[in-house]
Formats: C-alpha cells, structure tokens, sequence
C-alpha cells in the first residue's frame, strides 16, 4: 500500500487558489476574503512565492471593487494615527511620477493649503526609472519631506501641508512596490496604496492613468462609505488636470456616484517640454518665469478639489476661484533650501 503524505495547508493558500485555479473555477475575492488576505500579507504571515503568486494573479485579473475596498480596510488597520491628530481635510495621492510634464500638482496642493485647506499627501519613490517623484521635487520649493507619522501631524497643524512616503506610512506596502523591478509589473498596491486615505480625511482626490480604474475607485470608496471622493485620469497617472483635454471627474458624492466632463482650458495643444527642470515649480510659483501650461495645470487641478470640498457649485465657479487663489498667492514663501 502506498503511503499517503500527510500535511497542513498554508492558510494564505486559500486566497491564491480562488484566483488561480482556473478559467471556469476562479473567481474575485469577496471584500471579506481580500480583507483577511491582505492582513496575512502586512503580517508577513506569507512566504515569498505565495506572494508572488498573489500579486501577479491579481494583476492579470485587475482588482474588483469589492477587492480594493477589503485591502484598504486591512491598511487602515494597520497604520497606528496617534490619539489627537489634525482633522485632516483633504487626502491627496502621489504615487506614479511624472515624466512628459512636470509635477505642477504639487503648487495645487500648497495653494490649497495656503488658502484654509489641510492636505495630507503620501506616495512612493523611485519604483520606476525615468520618473520624476514628489518627494524628491519638494526641496526645490523648501519642502522636507517628512519621515513619520508623527512628524506629519505636526507639520499640518503648523504649515496645513505635509508630505510622507509610503516607506514611513506603512513599511510592507513599500517593501511590496520596490518589488517591481524583480515582478516587470506594478502590483495591486499602486491601487491600493492611492486609496489608504489614513487620516479620514473627508474628501480624497485620486489620479489614474488607465480609464478603465476610474470606476473601480470610485465604487470602492462608495463600499467604505466614503462621501466625497473624486477621481480623475490624471496626466502621468498623477492627480494633475491636463489643461489641453477635456477631464472626465467621477465623484462620490455624499454616497452617490456621479460624473462630469470639465472642458479643455486650451483650443489647441501645447508643446511637451524637451527636458523637465525641477526649478520651474517654484520659479512659476514666485512669478519669476511665465508658463501658460503650468498655471493652468496648477489652477486646473486646484479646481476640481474646491468643487470636490464644496467651496465652488460649478467648474466654472471652481475655476475662478481657484484663479483668484493664484493671483494672489505668498509668492515669496517657497524658497529652495541652499
């Protein structure tokens, strides 16, 4: 008689066999299942090939609604926000880079900031070559980057802007997109990462670079009962209106899906820049160089949020609004450090 071998299946096991186990016998996750699979993975209660097996299952498939939302509920558990943090107004994602236009979402962000408006922004570094990242833009405007939790919420009580990197806001998610170079592919984090939201903060932008995950954020923040969330295909797959196209906006709005289309600022295009100078940001910002793109970018994106928070009824009311802003920004408060 042949001796059967006798072992226990690993728990994480489960999660790769419902979304590998075939064309007719896998299926999605329920939010349930992506919950509990993704608290095994920030655990570390996996080993590596399971891992590996996960993600890039989950990258052919591309994540549900109802996956994205059971990963987000697991990273909130997760990241500790100390007892008396700010009320944090705004989330705002970084995540993909920037590599035909500069980042000029960032002088949207401080605008906002600058006007009443606590933003929290939180992204990633470096994960692909050629890419031009926040946190490595924000010395030229005399910004440091923070590098905890903690040091963040001081830095929004005081200044109402603070940047943290993913490597200090949850250290797993960061060590799982450095994998990139090793899988050839982005993984499910890049999404999940956009939509952490930690601080709660009653509104969220969100960019995206493929259309076809526009819905899939939007959905999934209706799932978490998050109000007001607007997503955006944003240039790069930043959070940065493209001033030359129309921007479809896809909202949650106080729990109801709706959309817009925001028509073009410009009838004809402009021209990519051949290189990409970082000091262009604070340049523009201190009035010291005219760019038509990269004010309109600015004011462009700055928009949507102010319609988003409810500052402004209408694109159009957004959008001489936040003009207003522009024209009478601080421009001698960001400074590059010597």
């Amino acid at each position: 008689m042949v001796k059967k071998t006798a072992y226990t299946e690993h728990p994480f096991a489960e999660y790769v066999r419902i979304l590998g186990k075939g064309k007719n016998g896998s299926r999605p996750l329920t939010e349930d299942e992506a919950l509990e699979a993704m608290r095994l993975i920030l655990n570390e209660e996996i080993e590596p090939v399971q891992l590996g097996a996960f993600l890039m299952l989950m990258r052919v498939k591309e994540e549900s609604p109802e996956e994205l939302a059971g990963f987000i509920r697991a990273t909130r558990e997760w990241i500790s926000i100390p007892d008396g943090a700010p009320q944090v107004d705004l989330d705002w994602s970084s995540y993909a880079g920037k590599r035909r236009h500069l980042p000029w979402f960032i002088l949207s962000t401080l605008l906002l900031a600058g006007n009443g408006t606590t933003v929290f922004m939180h992204g990633a570094s470096g994960h692909t070559n050629g890419r031009i990242y926040t946190r490595d833009v924000l010395a030229e405007l005399g910004i440091k980057p923070c590098t905890s939790i903690a040091e963040a919420c001081e830095r929004m009580r005081a200044e109402r802007f603070a940047y943290l990197d993913i490597e200090f806001l949850c250290p797993r998610l960061h060590e799982i997109i450095e994998l990139r170079p090793l899988l050839g592919l982005r993984s499910p984090v890049h999404t999940l990462a956009r939509s952490i939201n930690p601080f709660n903060a009653a509104f969220v932008m969100q960019g995206i670079f493929h259309p076809g995950y526009r819905p899939v954020h939007q959905e999934a923040a209706q799932l978490l009962n998050e109000s007001n969330v607007a997503v955006i295909k944003g240039e790069g797959g930043e959070i940065e209106r493209d001033p030359d196209s129309p921007c479809l906006v896809q909202r949650v709005r106080q729990g109801e899906l709706v959309e817009e289309e925001w028509p073009a600022l410009f009838e004809r295009r402009h021209m990519k820049e051949a290189t990409l100078d970082i000091k262009r940001l604070a340049q523009l910002w201190r009035g010291e160089i005219d760019d038509e793109y990269g004010a309109a970018a600015t004011v462009g994106t700055a928009a949507i949020a102010l319609q988003l928070m409810g500052k402004a009824d209408t694109p159009e009311q957004a959008l001489t609004l936040a003009g207003d802003m522009w024209e009478n920004r601080p421009r001698d408060k960001y400074v590059a450090a010597a």
